[in-house]
């Protein structure tokens, strides 16, 4: 528990409305490991998906509310009946379960998307709402795009809700449009004409599209809202949702302006940031507020000065309560099991023994080719080789490219299955990692289209890691995210497209059959 006074909850939708980021899939298993973090985290509430979208998303909600403990599990509803029993079906083994059902409050929403009248859009809010209420006594209701709504509509809309049985009303500026001026004096009239009472809960919803996502949402706060709608790295559609990290640590370090309480646990802020960001593909940006690289990074003479003199002349924050560590301990060739398991406890991961002899591999083909190993090393060992692998049907034996600028790229690769059985092949292409994946192709005999690739690398100096990031889907459309580390560029490409290789074996549940090449 942070600050003093009145409490925030701090509902998640990195599950929802943050894997609807263009581009972002994430399968069952990568789903859950981000609710445990956000269970360990202190979320009060983590919408874990839209039901009624497929039968994956149902699946995934269903194994949330069954596993995860501490949070209100949520599901989110259309006004529709099939959506509302959806979402009951869905959440009903939670420990404690939410309906959050919802529809659209602006003109250009009703006349454009929905087609129905005003009336029609209130009745069909009463008949959902109390649909709800047979299942759950928690039954969230939202209006989209609220900042371009008529404000009389709205107290119309929002009464009908709270009167069938609605305890939390969340007021969402769907598109972005709102200024913290603004947003405040339309949440402060909401709360004054609604009559809002101790049972009923005012909740807001921000976009990022004019990059204010969080200003509106902590405006809000000051207006009388008492839950946030926010998402890890602030993703989201477009430009995103209200970051989760930055409006929390707002609350926690300017307690003494916003006198509110909230229940997370910011030490573990920066691992559900990193996790968040290697299983949805997302890079943080560097100068990313609370948790990017160079949030707590000093490189000016004076800045430097002044930190080593009195740590507050510039952090108003001590790294260590979003999860930062001071001093990082750096790891080499000669370093044995031992120091790496430790370390790895230090920094909050408990492996298994085949998980550690697994990170263990890769640390030590990594340290033969650095001077040192780092923590930013160690992280993006366990989450390409461990936390976001998938069971090895394949994996990389060898590969060789010969390229240069008079030379056609050509690679040879070998796989080894996990029945046992090599598969190699050599392929051209328009690059050397064109040429591997190619070869790749043709040594498992499928072809794949790489949606997105990524290189970056993970610490400074000539012997970086670089770690790859692709994104690749199959003839069905199913798209996955993996990730390759390695100080080889080359290599690092070729281990994360065969990492890739193996979530759409586990998607597809296809069984190995043996081939000639």
């Amino acid at each position: 528990m942070n600050g003093a006074g009145q409490r925030v909850r701090i509902f998640d939708t990195t599950l929802r409305d943050g894997e609807q980021s263009p581009g972002v899939s994430l399968r069952l298993e990568e789903k859950l490991e981000i609710a445990r973090q956000l269970q360990k985290l202190g979320v009060d509430i983590i919408e874990a998906g839209f039901p009624i979208a497929s039968v994956g998303e149902i699946e995934a909600v269903q194994a949330i509310a069954r596993t995860v403990r501490g949070p209100v599990i949520a599901a989110l509803a259309r006004t529709r009946v099939g959506d509302i029993d959806a979402a009951w079906d869905a959440v009903h083994a939670a420990e404690s379960a939410r309906i959050h059902t919802f529809t659209s409050g602006s003109p250009v929403h009703l006349r454009h998307m929905l087609r129905i009248s005003e009336d029609e859009n209130v009745e069909m809010a009463i008949a959902a709402v109390r649909r709800a209420r047979t299942y759950v006594s928690d039954v969230e209701f939202s209006a989209q795009d609220v900042a371009r709504a008529d404000p009389e509509y709205l107290v119309r809309l929002y009464g009908a809700a709270i009167e069938a049985g609605a305890t939390t009303i969340n007021i969402p500026d769907t598109v972005g449009y709102s200024t913290p001026t603004e947003f405040a004096a339309l949440i402060a009239l909401l709360r004054g004409r609604l009559g809002v009472g101790p049972d009923v809960t005012i909740s807001v919803h921000t976009h990022d599209d004019l990059g204010l996502a969080v200003a509106n949402a902590l405006a809000g706060v000051e207006a009388g809202a008492r839950q946030v709608e926010c998402a890890i790295n602030g993703i989201g559609e477009r430009a995103g949702n209200c970051a989760l990290e930055e409006v929390v640590m707002a609350l926690v370090t300017r307690s003494d302006h916003y006198r509110m309480e909230v229940g997370i646990r910011t030490e573990e802020l920066c691992r559900t940031s990193v996790l968040v960001s290697r299983l949805t593909g997302m890079p943080v940006q560097p100068n990313k507020a609370v948790v990017g690289a160079n949030a707590f990074a000093h490189e000016a003479g004076i800045h430097q000065d002044g930190v080593l003199k009195e740590r507050t002349t510039y952090e108003i924050m001590r790294p260590q309560d979003v999860g930062v560590p001071e001093t990082r301990l750096v790891l080499g060739k000669h370093s044995g099991r031992h120091a790496l398991r430790e370390r790895f406890e230090a920094m909050g991961y408990q492996l298994a023994d085949a998980e550690f002899l697994r990170a263990f591999e890769r640390f030590k083909s990594l340290a033969d080719r650095k001077k040192g190993i780092t923590d930013a090393d160690l992280e993006a060992i366990v989450h390409a080789e461990v936390v976001g692998a998938a069971p090895e049907r394949y994996r990389l034996q060898y590969f060789q490219v010969t390229s240069g600028n008079n030379t056609i790229p050509t690679a040879t690769v070998r796989i080894e299955v996990s029945t046992g059985e090599e598969l190699q092949a050599s392929e051209t292409g328009d690059g050397p990692v064109d040429a591997v994946y190619r070869a790749i192709d043709r040594a498992v005999g499928e072809v794949h289209m790489l949606a997105d690739y990524s290189l970056k690398a993970v610490t400074e100096g000539q012997d970086a890691a670089g770690q790859v990031t692709v994104r690749l889907q199959d003839g069905e459309g199913r798209s996955v995210v993996a990730h390759g580390v390695s100080t080889d560029v080359i290599e690092a490409s070729a281990r994360g497209y065969v990492a890739a290789l193996n979530k759409l074996a586990v998607q597809t549940g296809q069984t190995v059959v043996a081939t000639e090449h």
